[in-house]
C-alpha cells in the first residue's frame, strides 16, 4: 500500500515513511493509493472473529510489509484491550461506547495504536522524534496517555487557553517526563496552524526530527475504522444495515468510517453531527465549502472551522458533491440543543450522554423523524465525566467519578503559556 499526498506535488511514501513524516512535503495529507475489498465471508461472519481479528484483518491492507505481521498482531492486541460496547437507548437508537480506555475517549484506539506504531519504526533512530499535536480537547489526553514514557520520542502539545474542559487539561498537562503542553492564547484552528507551519518549515526540520500526532497522521486516521466493525458485529439486524452519526469536528472520525465502508463494510447511512462549526454541513447543504473562524461551544472537541481531514473526504469520493450527499447526511445543533438533548436523554431513558455525543443524539433523532423505517447507533466519544462542568447543572445530577480522574484531581498542571506566534513557538522548539 502506498499513500499519495492531497495535494499530489509529494512523491508516494509507505505507511512507515507516512507515519513518520506525518505530513507531506507538499502540506497535503497522506491519502490510500486504493482501498482495500474485503472479503464477504469476513464481513458476513465478523461475529466470530475477536475484536483483535477484526482490527488486524481491517489495518493489515493500510500497513503493508512495513510491520511483521507478528509485532503489528501485538500492536493491535494493546491497541483495542477494552470494551467497546453497544448500549441500547431507545427502541431505535443505540450508543456505541468508545470511552472505557485509559483517557476515557474514542482517541485511545488512534494514540495507542500510533505510538506503538511510530516507536517501533524509530527504535534504531540516532536522532529523537519530536511528535506534536494540536489538540480541542480528547486529542491530548490520548496521545500523552499513549506516547508516556516511550524512549526516543518527544510530545509537544497545543492546545487554546480556557477552551479545554478541567479534566481534559489535567489529562495534557500532568504528566511530565516526555509529554510538554503549550497552552495556546486562541482558539484550535490556531494551534493547528501553528503546527502545520512548523512542518512546513525547511530550517527547522533539518534540525528537529518532527511528526504530527494529530489524525492528518495516517497511524492515527485509519485505526478508528475498528469502531465501525465493532459496531456491526453487535448490531442484531445484520439485513438492515445501521444508521451511524458520528460527533464530527476535525472529521477524521467519520471519514475512517467511510474508508471502512467503502471496503465493504455496511451501513446505511453517515451522519455528521456539527455544533456551530457548519463548515462541512453547509457544503452538504450547497456544494460550496468556506472555512470560517473557530466557534467556542460546548462540545469543545468539535470547535474546528476549517477541518483538516475533510480534504480526504473529498477524495474518497472524487470531490463529487451529490456522491457525498449520497452517503452522508448532517445537521448543524446549538447549545441549547444539546442541553436540551443531555438533560431529556437522561431523564427520559436514563442515560447520561456528554455534549458531544448529545450533538450526535440530537442529529440522529432529527433525521429518523423522516426515515421511520431506520435504526441508528451514535457514537458516544467521552466518558460524560471529562465534561462533569457541563453536564452535572444540567442533569441537576453528580457525574459517578471513575478511578483514573480521581487520580488526577490531586496533580499540578504544567503548561506553557505561548501567544499564537509562530516564531516563538519555533524558537520554543529549537531549545526545547
Amino acid at each position: 500500500m502506498f499513500y499519495y499526498s492531497t495535494n499530489k506535488q509529494s512523491p508516494k511514501a509507505d505507511f512507515k515513511e507516512a507515519t513518520i513524516k506525518g505530513q507531506a512535503s507538499d502540506k497535503g495529507l497522506f491519502f490510500p493509493e486504493s482501498l482495500p475489498q474485503l472479503p464477504v465471508d469476513f464481513i458476513k461472519n465478523i461475529n466470530s472473529f475477536s475484536n483483535e481479528e477484526i482490527a488486524l484483518n481491517a489495518i493489515k491492507p493500510f500497513v503493508g510489509e512495513t510491520i511483521p505481521k507478528d509485532v503489528l498482531s501485538r500492536i493491535v492486541a494493546e491497541t483495542v484491550n477494552f470494551d467497546f460496547p453497544l448500549v441500547p437507548i431507545t427502541n431505535n437508537i443505540s450508543a456505541l461506547e468508545l470511552f472505557h480506555g485509559p483517557t476515557l475517549a474514542f482517541k485511545d484506539v488512534g494514540a495507542r495504536f500510533m505510538s506503538r506504531c511510530l516507536g517501533y519504526f524509530v527504535q534504531n533512530n540516532d536522532k529523537e522524534v519530536t511528535v506534536l499535536v494540536a489538540t480541542s480537547g480528547d486529542t491530548g489526553g490520548a496521545v500523552a496517555s499513549g506516547f508516556y514514557d516511550i524512549e526516543g520520542i518527544n510530545v509537544v502539545i497545543l492546545y487554546p487557553s480556557g477552551k479545554v474542559s478541567s479534566v481534559q487539561e489535567l489529562q495534557l498537562t500532568t504528566l511530565g517526563k516526555n509529554i510538554k503542553a503549550i497552552e495556546i492564547d486562541g482558539n484550535f484552528d490556531d494551534c493547528q496552524k501553528l503546527v502545520k507551519q512548523a512542518f512546513a518549515d525547511e530550517e527547522l526540520n533539518k534540525q528537529k526530527f518532527l511528526t504530527s500526532a494529530n489524525s492528518i497522521n495516517v497511524a492515527r486516521w485509519l485505526p478508528q475504522q475498528f469502531y465501525y466493525f465493532y459496531a456491526y458485529k453487535q448490531w442484531k439486524d445484520k439485513n438492515n444495515p445501521p444508521v451511524i452519526c458520528v460527533p464530527s469536528g476535525n472529521f477524521g472520525n467519520i471519514c475512517a468510517g467511510l474508508v471502512a465502508h467503502l471496503s465493504g463494510l455496511p451501513v446505511k447511512k453517515f451522519i455528521a453531527g456539527v455544533n456551530a462549526n457548519a463548515s462541512v454541513h453547509q457544503y452538504l447543504e450547497t456544494g460550496n465549502y468556506k472555512q470560517s473562524n473557530a466557534i467556542a461551544t460546548l462540545s469543545n472537541a468539535m470547535d474546528v472551522g476549517n477541518p483538516s481531514n475533510f480534504i480526504r473526504i473529498l477524495e474518497l469520493f472524487k470531490h463529487e458533491h451529490p456522491e457525498i450527499k449520497n452517503c452522508i447526511s448532517s445537521f448543524s445543533i446549538s447549545d441549547e440543543e444539546t442541553m436540551d438533548t443531555l438533560k431529556n436523554t437522561y431523564k427520559e431513558h436514563s442515560y447520561l450522554l456528554d455534549p458531544h455525543g448529545a450533538v450526535a443524539f440530537a442529529s440522529i433523532t432529527k433525521y429518523l423523524k423522516t426515515h421511520h423505517s431506520d435504526k441508528g447507533i451514535i457514537l458516544e466519544t467521552a466518558h460524560p465525566v471529562k465534561f462533569y462542568d457541563v453536564v452535572e447543572p444540567i442533569t441537576g445530577e453528580k457525574v459517578e467519578t471513575p478511578e483514573e480522574i480521581k487520580v488526577l484531581l490531586n496533580l499540578k498542571k504544567e503548561s506553557i503559556k505561548m501567544k499564537a506566534d509562530y516564531n516563538l513557538f519555533k524558537e520554543y522548539l529549537l531549545h526545547a
